[in-house]
């Protein structure tokens, strides 16, 4: 692989001298801003070899970089040991950004590459705005992996399906109707949804373009009158063709968008900066205006009607029985020794496809024992699997889809013996989990405003996480859904009820052990009182917590009295499940602590 790496390096910097860059960037997204793409746009994995699902890589003539944010720290390291490329820890203090180090490294008159068509405008009207300080301009016009990547995968080709109204709760016609009476409110003439699930969730369509995320590879441009899909016809069987027709919706050739945008008449439209790549702006036609704005489709998706919510119940109930049994089948054949990583995760698939509404995973499955659980995203490949041992922890983070709805939780399992330092660091993860999910607050209130709950335990201890506290969670969909968060930083999108969020604080130490616990959870309203609406979260999942690594007096009462109570909702919803000895096992899991 450090073979290949390098000439493809070097690929590239023939390609820059032959075009007069001086730097080119390359992002981890598509034309549609997402965190999962399909093959053909994988070209930061292609160029560097590093295969998370954030970072940006750039290469000039004599240096070859990669910034990632903390999740991916020590992978990278690890990885690049024998590459060229040298990790940028993004985030950390004293790391310059992209803009900054490349004024730092080039000269006034260089220019900086990058493919326009995968990079949002925000960031590159942020690059460019910088760069011209300092003489550099960008140029957005080139993809040079068309002619690098000679075996470059070509666009996905899965059929769509449309998602029943018994799923949906809503038709994808009324979705549109809601969709432009807030254009309508906002003096939009039309919008360009470019976000795929976005796309999705309006048209109650899915497909399998993309790894994890059930989603169709198509643009959506919306005005008062049309709606139409532009999509690869191959896609769109005559059945969802009529069935779009019937729904409002018409459908154009993928390519079709770039002559639409260009000889769009209208007067203005909307365009969401962070989301909308860079080529499509600049094509748009001169006469028309663009209103930059946050996508209304985001927070309308975010907001779950009640048949979605019921979805969610019926997927983590299938969710909880597939966990609970290979739980069980941890302690079966624990003793016997031989379980690996990859056979948890292995297991874990086949236990969730004994449901007939399952659909494959969420997102790859992070089955991390020991020392690769400090590995925020460890996933483990065949060269780095694990033998668990009868000592320390597992941390599985895992999620599934469902036709009813999508999953995501995780659970650190002792799998014996474990050190004082382990199980403090357990209970002080597992009080700040508990302590967001009791959390009452304003409704409308950020998720920034409530993180320090999940923290303040760790914080006390002078220990930290550098990920987020919580996310959105898509309805058959994406597993990571905005705009809502549960993060330090500054996230000001309002949590409502009806919105799904996780809860899943986490500690990770280097060489030794990482912790993390999750659910995901509904915000629902609370009371009314002289002060306003308030609201709480209730947990959709539904999988026993791990009582062995607690420490009672650590935990304290309230925590313990709402552990307690978690686990007998748990028993009582997935005990008609079980009979025999997982009975008396899941019994064992929920008992009072």
């Amino acid at each position: 692989m450090a073979v290949d790496i390098s000439r493809r390096v070097d690929a590239l910097r023939a390609y820059m001298d032959a075009n007069g860059l001086a730097a080119f960037i390359i992002v981890s997204s598509d034309p549609h801003s997402s965190e999962y793409v399909a093959d053909k746009w994988k070209t930061r994995e292609w160029i560097s070899g590093f295969d998370g699902s954030a970072g940006t890589a750039v290469v000039t003539k004599e240096h070859a970089l990669l910034w990632t944010d903390s999740r991916y720290w020590l992978a990278a390291e690890e990885l690049f040991t024998q590459s060229q490329f040298r990790l940028m820890k993004d985030g950390a203090a004293g790391t310059p950004s992209i803009a900054e180090w490349l004024c730092e490294n080039l000269a006034e008159g260089d220019v900086v590459g990058v493919d326009g068509t995968v990079c949002s405008l925000a960031e590159v009207s942020a690059w460019e705005s910088r760069l011209s300080l300092c003489g550099i301009r960008l140029d957005v016009s080139s993809d040079p992996f068309d002619e690098l990547w000679r075996d470059r995968p070509s666009m996905p080709m899965e059929p769509a399906i449309v998602l029943p109204l018994e799923y949906a709760g809503e038709t994808a016609s009324s979705k549109l109707g809601r969709l432009r009476r807030e254009l309508a409110q906002q003096g939009a003439c039309g919008m360009l949804v470019t976000m795929l699930d976005e796309v999705a969730w309006l048209t109650n369509i899915r497909g399998n373009d993309v790894q994890y995320n059930p989603v169709v590879v198509s643009y959506l441009l919306v005005t008062a009158d049309t709606a139409t899909l532009f999509v690869q016809e191959q896609k769109i069987s005559e059945q969802v063709q009529d069935y779009l027709v019937g729904q409002g919706y018409k459908t154009a050739p993928y390519s079709a968008v770039w002559d639409a945008i260009a000889t769009y008449d209208k007067e203005n439209i909307l365009l969401q900066p962070n989301r909308c790549n860079a080529a499509i702006v600049k094509k748009l036609n001169n006469n028309c205006k663009p209103l930059f704005s946050d996508s209304p489709v985001a927070a309308m998706k975010a907001v779950k009607n009640d048949v979605e919510i019921e979805g969610f119940k019926k997927a983590m109930l299938s969710e909880g029985v597939a966990m609970v049994k290979l739980l069980h089948w941890l302690e079966k054949t624990m003793p016997h020794g031989g379980i690996t990583e990859l056979d948890v995760d292995k297991k874990l698939t086949e236990l969730r496809s004994a449901d007939d509404e399952f659909r494959g995973l969420s997102f790859s499955t992070i089955a991390a024992y020991a020392s690769n659980a400090a590995i925020v995203h460890y996933e483990p490949t065949e060269a780095t699997n694990t033998a668990l041992e009868q000592k320390g922890m597992l941390l599985l983070d895992c999620g599934g889809q469902y036709m009813s709805a999508t999953t995501d939780v995780t659970r650190t399992i002792p799998l014996g013996t474990l050190s004082v330092e382990e199980k403090e660091d357990y209970t002080r993860v597992l009080k700040g989990h508990i302590s967001l999910a009791m959390a009452k607050f304003p409704k409308g209130a950020c998720g920034t405003q409530i993180d320090v709950l999940a923290r303040q335990w760790l914080w006390q201890a002078g220990e930290n996480y550098l990920h987020g506290t919580g996310h959105g969670v898509g309805h058959f969909l994406n597993v990571h859904e905005g705009p809502h968060q549960i993060r330090m930083n500054n996230v000001p999108a309002p949590l409502l009820p009806g919105m799904t969020v996780t809860n899943e604080p986490g500690l990770y130490k280097a060489g030794r052990h990482g912790i993390r616990i999750e659910n995901t959870m509904l915000v629902v309203a609370d009371v009314t009182t002289e002060f306003g609406d308030f609201c709480s979260m209730i947990p959709l999942t539904l999988c026993p917590i791990d009582k062995r690594p607690i420490i009672p007096e650590l935990l304290g009462a309230e925590a313990k009295n709402y552990l307690d109570d978690y686990h007998a909702r748990v028993y009582g919803l997935l005990s008609p499940y079980f009979e025999g000895e997982q009975l008396d096992f899941l019994k064992k899991l929920c008992a009072p602590l």
